[in-house]
């Protein structure tokens, strides 16, 4: 009976609280989202998943940034994987390399003009961040990394929130993924408020072909001008570009194969189930969480709005073959393929299929992966 009564006060159910409870809630709906919703299941399940392992109590399963080890004591598990993982920023400059050796730039390179719509998008990012710092009273540091969900890129939100706000990194990582996952939900709106039906039936000529020359000399240049312009900004571009340089040198396949499949999903198997390790309940369910998310979404909108209103202002000095439907600005965020696919669906459901802008939304929507590194390597120069 004793050794019942002991194994009874060893058990985490004397341990369970109500935040616990709330979390294991948490949890499941995110797993929920992406089982039955299809929202980013990727990422969503081992990040709730990982969730669920964090509030168990007595399992030690949990990870945070504040964690330190006694002298001879055991690291557990998803704590050391953090650890190694996320503090050396090391886990998201390897997405970026398998995202890197995923995406084609063509699309890009045929119309450079959309690197100005990529740019564009970033516009939520630094509305974001100023709201926060501004009129919720965050530090510098955690307004940046509230404001890079706006970039729609959920490793380079986890890139930058590891390094400055460390405490915030559960919240901004489920707010990044989570408003990617609903791209087709809250740019439909925001496209049909600011485009009108003359604009979306704007039918872009075909883009001109790009040589195997440039989409291999595209990388290097790249790399080299964003290093050299802003350093912070070069472990996630360089990781990215070298990526991208395995899959068009053609004479790299396996690595090619490699980095862009088995590589990248182990990572964001380990990725995911520490990013959901660090929400804890006690750490979690605070209002910032809940100011988090509002800002969130505010940057996403934003940045939807920036792409689609610089297209309309570049129209106004193109000459009329040559304008922009200014629908594939709302593409420059870095949801890739995803935020290209719905303005496709938009523009071709508002057209009736005359008009089917997806190889042009394309451009800005990979522009918009170099932009929102771009951006986060800004606000390491600045405030790190």
């Amino acid at each position: 009976m004793d050794t019942l009564l002991e194994l009874i006060a060893q058990s985490g159910f004397l341990g369970l609280s109500w935040r616990n409870m709330v979390m294991f809630f948490v949890a499941g709906l995110l797993i929920y989202l992406a089982v039955r919703k299809n929202y980013e299941p990727l990422l969503l399940i081992p990040i709730g998943f990982g969730a669920m392992l964090a509030n168990l109590p007595e399992a030690f399963l949990s990870a945070s940034s504040g964690y330190h080890a006694e002298p001879g004591q055991t690291v557990p598990l998803l704590q050391f994987i953090y650890n190694t993982g996320i503090k050396t920023q090391l886990l998201p400059p390897v997405i970026f390399l398998g995202v890197g050796a995923l995406t084609d730039f063509r699309p890009l390179l045929s119309r450079p003009i959309t690197l100005l719509l990529g740019a564009a998008a970033q516009l939520g990012i630094f509305v974001a961040a100023l709201g926060a710092f501004y009129l919720f009273g965050f530090k510098a540091e955690e307004a940046a990394s509230i404001g890079i969900i706006g970039g729609a890129d959920g490793p380079t939100s986890i890139y930058l929130t590891a390094i400055l706000a460390p405490h915030l990194l559960g919240a901004v990582a489920v707010a990044a993924y989570s408003y990617m996952a609903l791209v087709p939900v809250i740019q439909p709106p925001i496209l049909r408020l600011l485009t009108t039906a003359k604009e979306r039936a704007i039918n872009m000529p075909q883009a001109r072909p790009v040589s195997r020359t440039a989409v291999i000399i595209f990388p290097v240049f790249i790399t080299m001008l964003t290093a050299l312009a802003i350093p912070s900004s070069a472990p996630l571009i360089g990781m990215l570009m070298f990526g991208n340089l395995l899959r068009e040198a053609g004479v790299t396949d396996r690595l090619s194969k490699t980095a862009g499949g088995e590589l990248i999903n182990i990572v964001t198997i380990f990725l995911g189930l520490v990013v959901g390790a660090t929400m804890n309940g006690n750490t979690f369910l605070q209002p910032q969480t809940l100011f988090i998310l509002v800002l969130g979404a505010v940057a996403f909108a934003f940045s939807t709005a920036g792409g689609i209103l610089f297209a309309k202002l570049l129209n106004l000095f193109l000459p009329e073959s040559k304008r922009i439907n200014p629908c594939i600005g709302a593409a420059g965020v870095s949801a890739v393929p995803m935020s290209a696919r719905v303005v496709q669906k938009f523009v071709s459901d508002c057209t009736e299929g005359r008009v089917n802008p997806l190889m042009a939304a394309m451009g800005p929507n990979v522009a918009g992966v170099i932009g929102s590194a771009v951006a986060a390597g800004m606000f390491l120069a600045l405030l790190r």
